[in-house]
């Protein structure tokens, strides 16, 4: 199972992160977000920054120009979509740049089918999270991961939502024929955006090891 640890806003712990052996690691472009690394990292060292890990720019509503101007300047892999994007915005991207598209799940949230509907030919990847009383970002918590079991998901998909040092044995125990990775965040973190690297290590070494 692949890793994507997000909401990196360090050149150091970018560069540390690179020998632990994760897959992903998010960059987010959401300005409101304490996490942002607008401000934080620029984006000429990021891009010539050499990684065995795919960088992935978290957006949220952002013009279709603005995002592909982010994925040249930074060197961006990957983009991942955590607003009210439609299909069609999305096709513009996954044009240019490989694409996850993020939908927020609550606990009653149940008809994933719909929601995904009109996405399937749209991105080359899901991302499911836990829907948060704030409106764009992690929760911090964990939605009910069986609503997804009888969803007719065709795409890989990430397994996103309060994931934390503790909780390999649950991850593996999770089967779903398209869960593709994982993606941690705040549980790993000792302040927004600053990452406990020992943690994540032991996290990814235990995962590693089912």
């Amino acid at each position: 199972m692949k890793i994507k640890v997000c909401g990196i806003t360090d050149l150091e712990q970018l560069k540390e992160l690179n020998a632990i052996n994760i897959d992903f690691a998010g960059l987010i472009f959401y300005h409101s977000s304490p996490r942002s690394v607008l401000e934080k990292l620029k984006a000429q060292e990021v891009k010539q920054l050499k990684t065995s890990f795919k960088k992935v720019g978290v957006f949220v509503n952002e013009p279709v120009a603005y995002v592909l101007e982010q994925v040249e300047a930074y060197g961006l892999d990957l983009v991942q979509l955590h607003g009210e994007e439609t299909a069609e915005y999305c096709s513009q991207i996954s044009d240019h740049v490989e694409l996850i598209k993020a939908f927020r799940i609550g606990n009653t949230q149940n008809d994933v089918d719909w929601l995904i509907k009109e996405f399937q030919e749209a991105c080359d990847y899901f991302l499911f999270d836990k829907m948060s009383t704030v409106i764009y970002g992690g929760s911090g918590s964990k939605f009910d991961w069986s609503i997804l079991k009888n969803a007719k998901i065709n795409k890989p998909f990430f397994l996103g939502g309060g994931m934390g040092p503790d909780d390999t044995e649950i991850i593996t125990s999770f089967n779903h024929p398209f869960l593709y990775a994982v993606d941690i965040n705040s549980l790993f973190e000792t302040e927004p955006g600053v990452k406990n690297i020992q943690l994540i290590k032991e996290f990814v070494n235990k995962l590693r090891a089912f």
